[in-house]
Parts: C-alpha cells; sequence; structure tokens
C-alpha cells in the first residue's frame, strides 16, 4: 500500500479523488521495479492490472511470428496504460518492456473497478485517456504508412508530450538516441541521423541524457 500523499505524487487520476476514493485507491497500488529490457507482460498475459509508470520508460509492441517486431508507444513517468484491457477482462493483446530500469505502481482489477462503478472523477479521467489513446493510435496507422522515417521520429517524440497522457511532463525529456530509435520503430543510427535532422531545423535541442523540445507544435504536425 502507498500513502495517498504519493499516489497523488505519481497519479494525476488520484488527485482530485474524495478521501474515500482516495483511501479505497491507495490500498490497491503496490509499485514493483523492472529490470532494462525486462517484460512487464507479453501478448497472450491474463496480466489483470492498470498500470502507471512511476520512473523509466516502457515500450508496447509486438513481435509477428516470423520474428518483426512493431513498436507502437513509448510510455514515460506519468502514463497509465491497460485500461482498455481491464475493463474488457481479456488478454493482452501486446507485449509491454521496460526499456530501462523502470518502476511501475500497479492497481488490482478489484480497485479498479470500485474506482469505476464509484467515482465520477475516474470516470472522467478514463474517458479522457482512452479519447486520446484512440487519437494516438489513429495518428500511429496513418503515419505509419503514409511518412518518413524523420517524420516518424518526430511523431513519436511528440506523442510523449500528450498533456492528458503525460499530465507532469516539461519540455525536457531524459531519454538515449537507442530508446527514441525503439519507440519509433527504427534503429539507433537511423534515430541519430533523424533527430540531427530535426536539431538543425529548430525543432528540438539534443542534450547529454535526452531531448529538449523547442517546437512542439511543429513535431507534431511535422511530414504534413
Amino acid at each position: 500500500m502507498v500513502t495517498a500523499d504519493h499516489l497523488r505524487r505519481i497519479a494525476a487520476w488520484s488527485r482530485e479523488l474524495n478521501e474515500r476514493e482516495i483511501e479505497r485507491a491507495r490500498a490497491g497500488v503496490v509499485e514493483k521495479t523492472f529490470k532494462a529490457n525486462e517484460f512487464i507482460c507479453m501478448r497472450g498475459d491474463h496480466f489483470e492490472y492498470w498500470i502507471g509508470v512511476v520512473t523509466g520508460l516502457v515500450r508496447i509492441g509486438s513481435v509477428s511470428r516470423d520474428g518483426k517486431a512493431v513498436s507502437y508507444t513509448g510510455l514515460t513517468a506519468g502514463a497509465w496504460f491497460g485500461e482498455g484491457t481491464v475493463l474488457k477482462n481479456e488478454a493482452r493483446r501486446y507485449d509491454v518492456e521496460a526499456l530501462r530500469d523502470t518502476r511501475l505502481a500497479i492497481l488490482d482489477r478489484t480497485t479498479f473497478f470500485w474506482l469505476f462503478e464509484n467515482s465520477v472523477v475516474f470516470n472522467r479521467f478514463l474517458v479522457r485517456s482512452l479519447n486520446e489513446r484512440l487519437g494516438q493510435f489513429i495518428a500511429l496507422l496513418e503515419y505509419g504508412r503514409m511518412l518518413d522515417a524523420t517524420a516518424r521520429l518526430a511523431r513519436s517524440i511528440a506523442s510523449l508530450f500528450n498533456p492528458i497522457l503525460y499530465p507532469d511532463v516539461t519540455r525536457h525529456l531524459e531519454i538515449t538516441q537507442e530508446e527514441i530509435g525503439a519507440i519509433s520503430g527504427i534503429s539507433r543510427q537511423n534515430a541519430n541521423r533523424c533527430l540531427k535532422t530535426l536539431e538543425q531545423q529548430g525543432l528540438l535541442r539534443l542534450e547529454y541524457g535526452g531531448v529538449t523540445v523547442v517546437d512542439l507544435e511543429r513535431l507534431r504536425r511535422y511530414g504534413d
């Protein structure tokens, strides 16, 4: 069990809960640490928890039968995901992998449904999140088919600055070029080349251990 103050720090959805709701929520949360490159859950697993990223970086993707890997998105601190799978009580349709040492908050399914059935604030958060996630994956399908590598990388970085999915994010992102490549579905070498192109165009700044976004709107529209 985590404290109420700690839960509010790591989970934006908890900040407007009333005292009864916050007590129920914190009783259902535990934290767990995963090593870099460790799978948190795999496609087909019945992992009956709602998951939040406390620290670290997570990649959602899948691997085809012939070994082709596809990256859907990356998740940084503050992101909560998997609500659709919990609501439908189905097996995971994707792999979830820690790209670096990562600490997760895990909310059990019983508590999730108690909040779902009793908290208007919680339901509003879920609706906003599901709407944003749907838009994100529609965009992923579009630019995966229509845009070149630089544009796909630009959109992948921009997706990590969604204020609904990542409410506490700043313009600086602690992430390596290899990790950016992993969540964009391209090699580290191609990621390096694309990042330099975006830096030359004034959209971001490459810094030690991360990137700082200079023009988020242009990143979001890059390739249009």
